[in-house]
């Protein structure tokens, strides 16, 4: 449980704070999104969203190696970027202005990849971590 809620938290912070930086640059809009006064990006997406397919992402390759695991980024990465492309097309969800399909493909790669070295990483010290309590 702990180790969901690490990934869940981290990739709502990592998520939000690049599309900040998106938004910031104009590189991405959202005219329809909630709490639209106060922030101009777009929370669902940021920190529901795309935290829990991460957390599905984590936990469906915690144990293969780095063949599968890139195998398995390409299983969520290519859809999610054909919908967002199939979505800025045909709703007024959120537009691209310097962006493209291939700039979501990297940047749901690049997050997860970050994630899950920051689980591998979390997983290294809990066996440092065991291994000296044993000691």
């Amino acid at each position: 449980m702990r180790e969901t809620l690490v990934i869940f938290f981290s990739k709502g912070v990592l998520a939000t704070l690049i599309d900040a930086y998106v938004v910031g640059t104009k590189r991405v809009e959202y005219p329809v999104r909630p709490f639209s006064r106060i922030f101009k990006t777009n929370l669902i997406y940021d920190i529901l969203f795309f935290p829990l397919l991460s957390v599905i992402w984590v936990k469906i390759s915690y144990n293969d190696n780095l063949g599968n695991i890139l195998l398995k980024s390409l299983l969520f990465s290519v859809p999610m970027s054909i919908a967002q492309w199939f979505f800025e097309r045909n709703t007024r969800l959120f537009k691209w202005r310097k962006w493209s399909i291939f700039h979501t493909f990297g940047s749901v790669n690049f997050t997860l990849f970050t994630i899950r070295g920051f689980v591998g990483f979390i997983k290294t010290l809990d066996r440092i971590k065991g291994n000296q309590s044993l000691n």
